[in-house]
């Protein structure tokens, strides 16, 4: 047992928004009776309603799948299933998801065109009318373990340590199969798996010789490969049982094999005291998917419930001394066996209606559980546990203690609506009928028994009161493992006060400075994306949001334009033309673009004409934003302003450097592809110009550990460029519309599926309309750099997490701008996803 002094905090919870269902006369959202759903890593929720229709009193099976940060824009699928949606599931990825409903059809959902709202059901299964009781992905082999004792050591590698687990199955050397498991209720498992050309495999066999009714059932997995699934028949007076499942793939054919292992009954049922109390199982969950030796049960009966959590141990069995003597080989080593065991229980509860597990893979050695109680770090020890009176319960994962407490029924009747309309007592309460807790347990979101969607915050310190500094290094850990597995951090933003902003980007970037290069590499774009949306929750730091996304599109063209340089012959053992480039440009410190030029292979630099006339946009981008760069240095005094922090960034200034560069030369050889300037003199070489400041403002900067202040010739010339330069407009990008920014004060936000809220209550967006554009003037494509006139024509995208907008389909057909658009078809730039917009977006 765990020494744990909490009791049940009210702090820990409170509510950060809800969205509910628009009444309409004729059709309704009304929960379905088992309802269902699933957070993915990437922050989108899907959930089940039932539409029911007044006039043919028909049922339609609805899925509804939003992002976090936007709930109110909900794409509401006809699931196409017949029967009511029992399981749903997102894979680990967080790209794809599993429905199966009480008719035995499984089927997989995945986006059209990488958008997140919008969705098609591409492949599935199906157990003839055997209605599904559970259903997983099969394991993918990937699992990292937290280290709480850890978390202040400087290597990723040390705090987020990836275990050795098998895939559950693999294709030829050793990648994993995809592919799901079901189980049916009358006892069947059925597997499917995936073939990369598309086909699927499924193959169906009975749980044991003996089938019999399953009406709960869980799966997880084993660090061997193996699949274990736990069953009962929903009777506490018979045993929970597990087998253990192994999928293999025989002659293109898939083949299961099942075994039995130990059952157990639960405590409840063998206690005198409570022995007939509690006739039913109704909630049966391993602790983790990965985690098959423990395993939480509920039983219950119409007022009350109670909860054990298992562990499944080995354990000596003990052998009589005649045979001691016998078989000498017994002696040495005692026979072991496999022995459910009870870890902890709780006592008489009110009626549980849906209990959420942790996803946070927190390693529950002794001394990460003592750290994290030390510490007062929570998030991953709690499950929660709702109840039919409203409220949610957090309690802690193995010993089963409250951790933190949300009262939820009164507060969440509506205080307009009458409260004679029912009496207190008689009327069933509004209580949740399934919760799901975010990838870092930050967040838990529940679907009540109306169909309206709450979002609960969860605070990591369980509301205990921490100064600054703990609560900045709980944030950090839990951003840095979102940075190291790729998943959405929508959740930590949650927390972040506007006064932690400066400190938490200042300690991630020390953090990842710490890392070996080629780690610093990979995470390169995802710490600036990290950063930006940090930037967003405060005030002070608003400006450099711009910053942050101009640096993204700035590192991908910077790649992409490299990219396109063509070693003259085939076989140099040189480095690559654009490794070159970077190094010539940084040896010769020249401020004559000319006298750089010179040292550069100039046939490396050929390209088609098609080619750099379709690059043209991007390459304008590149001359207007070192020109406004240099424009804007003389009254650097302000980092109100966008674009601030390029001025001391030694690396971007001389990724902008070689770029100018590589248009040069291009430009001898097709001079249209140019940055277009209007100058007030006709023989002024423009390009010249700016690189020669350019390159003196980047001396100043380029070692990061002395930076020196630009010299008054600088800035004296840089103010001159307004007068013989015209100075463009940048278009930054829009500051979001998502939720999150209102939600810092604490109030609760109420909304509607279906309409976007007003921007209420907006204090940072006053100050910044200078940049932005007003609605009716023409907009932009930030990614292609095209202009899209006022009210565009053209079907849009926007990212859910930066808002950049661009189109749809691709009006170029050249090869490089392809491959352009090939670095953020599947996300943004910034690593968000990707949501259709309506056309009339203005």
């Amino acid at each position: 047992a765990v020494p744990c002094p909490l009791r049940g905090r009210a702090g820990g919870m409170d509510l950060a928004y809800v969205c509910e269902w628009e009444k309409k006369p004729k059709s309704n959202h009304c929960p379905s009776i088992p309802l269902v759903c699933a957070w993915s890593c990437r922050n989108l929720i899907a959930f089940t309603t039932d539409l029911r229709n007044e006039e043919e009193k028909d049922l339609t099976h609805m899925v509804h799948i939003i992002d976090t940060e936007h709930p109110w824009d909900v794409y509401s699928v006809n699931s196409g299933h017949t029967e009511v949606i029992t399981c749903l599931e997102w894979d680990q990825s967080g790209s794809r998801l599993l429905s199966a409903d009480a008719d035995g059809h499984i089927k997989c959902w995945g986006m059209t065109d990488h958008l997140a709202n919008s969705w098609e059901n591409t492949v599935g299964s199906v157990v003839e009318g055997d209605p599904v009781v559970a259903l997983s992905w099969l394991h993918n082999g990937v699992k990292l373990a937290l280290h709480v004792e850890k978390s202040g050591a400087s290597n990723f590698g040390e705090k987020f340590s990836r275990v050795k687990f098998s895939p559950s199955l693999t294709l030829f050397g050793g990648k994993p199969m995809e592919g799901w498991i079901a189980v049916t209720i009358s006892g069947l498992v059925t597997v499917s798996l995936l073939k990369p050309n598309g086909q699927v495999l499924t193959a169906t066999e009975s749980l044991c010789r003996l089938r019999c009714r399953v009406a709960l059932a869980d799966v997880a997995f084993t660090g061997g490969g193996n699949i274990v699934v736990a069953t009962s028949d929903g009777s506490s007076t018979s045993p929970v049982q597990f087998y253990k499942v192994c999928v293999s793939v025989v002659n293109e054919k898939c083949k299961i094999d099942t075994e039995i292992l130990p059952s157990l009954f639960m405590r409840c049922t063998t206690d005198p005291a409570r022995k007939d109390k509690y006739p039913a199982i109704t909630h049966l969950k391993f602790l983790a998917r990965d985690m098959s030796e423990q395993v939480l049960l509920c039983a219950s009966n119409q007022n009350n419930s109670i909860v054990e959590c298992w562990s499944l141990r080995k354990e000596g069995l003990p052998v009589n001394n005649i045979f001691q003597q016998i078989s000498p080989v017994v002696g040495d080593k005692q026979p072991m066996i496999l022995k459910w065991r009870i870890l902890s229980a709780t006592n008489d509860l009110d009626r549980v209606s849906a209990v959420a597990l942790p996803k946070l893979p927190i390693s529950l050695t002794n001394t990460d559980l003592k750290v994290a109680n030390d510490t007062k770090f929570f998030p991953g020890l709690g499950l929660a546990l709702a109840f039919h009176d409203g409220s949610v319960h957090i309690v802690h994962r193995l010993s089963l203690q409250m951790m933190a407490v949300f009262y939820g029924s009164s507060s969440q009747r509506p205080v307009d609506e009458p409260a004679l309309k029912r009496p207190r007592t008689a009327g069933p309460l509004v209580h949740f009928k399934a919760m799901q807790l975010s990838w870092t347990s930050l967040a838990l979101a529940g679907v009540d028994s109306h169909g309206k969607l709450s979002m609960l915050r969860i605070s990591p310190s369980m509301g205990h009161v921490l100064d600054m500094n703990m609560s900045l290094r709980h944030l950090l850990f839990l951003l840095e493992y979102c940075m190291v597995t790729g998943y959405d951090w929508w959740d930590i933003l949650l927390h972040v006060q506007p006064s932690m902003v400066q400190n938490l980007v200042e300690k991630l970037h020390e953090e990842y400075m710490r890392q070996n290069a080629a780690l610093q590499q990979v995470l390169s774009t995802r710490i600036v994306a990290m950063k930006a949306s940090l930037c967003k929750l405060s005030s002070s730091t608003i400006a450099r949001v711009c910053d942050y996304h101009a640096k993204l599109f700035l590192i991908a063209i910077s790649c992409t334009l490299k990219s396109l340089l063509r070693p003259h012959f085939l076989n140099t053992p040189d480095k690559s033309p654009g490794d070159r480039l970077t190094e010539i440009c940084s040896k010769i410190t020249d401020v004559d673009i000319d006298k750089v030029m010179i040292n550069l292979k100039t046939e490396e630099f050929v390209l088609e004409m098609t080619t750099l006339q379709s690059l043209q946009q991007l390459i304008q981008w590149v001359g207007d934003f070192v020109l406004y760069l240099l424009a804007s240095l003389p009254n650097q005094g302000s980092p109100v302003r966008p674009g601030h922090s390029f001025l001391r960034d030694g690396a971007s200034l001389g990724m902008f450097r070689e770029l100018m560069v590589v248009i040069r030369i291009w430009g001898l050889l097709k001079p249209s592809c140019l940055p277009v300037y209007t100058a007030t003199s006709d023989t002024q070489d423009s390009m010249s110009l700016l690189f020669r400041l350019l390159t003196k403002l980047w001396l100043c900067c380029r070692e990061e550990n002395h930076i020196t202040e630009p010299d008054d010739a600088l800035i004296d010339e840089c103010c001159l460029l307004p007068s013989q330069l015209l100075i463009p407009n940048i278009d930054w990008l829009p500051i979001n519309d998502g939720i999150i920014s209102k939600l810092q004060n604490k109030q609760l936000v109420r909304l509607q599926f279906g309409k976007a809220p007003g921007l209420i209550g907006h204090t940072v967006s006053s100050q910044f309309d200078a940049f932005v554009r007003a609605p009716g003037q023409p907009k932009i494509d930030h990614l292609r750099r095209l202009h899209l006139g006022a009210y565009p024509t053209e079907e849009c995208k926007s990212c859910t997490r930066c808002g950049c907008v661009t189109m749809l389909k691709s009006p170029n057909k050249v090869t490089a701008v392809k491959q352009w658009e090939q670095r953020w078809i599947k996300n943004c730039l910034c690593g968000g996803l990707w949501r259709k917009m309506p056309l009339s977006y203005s």
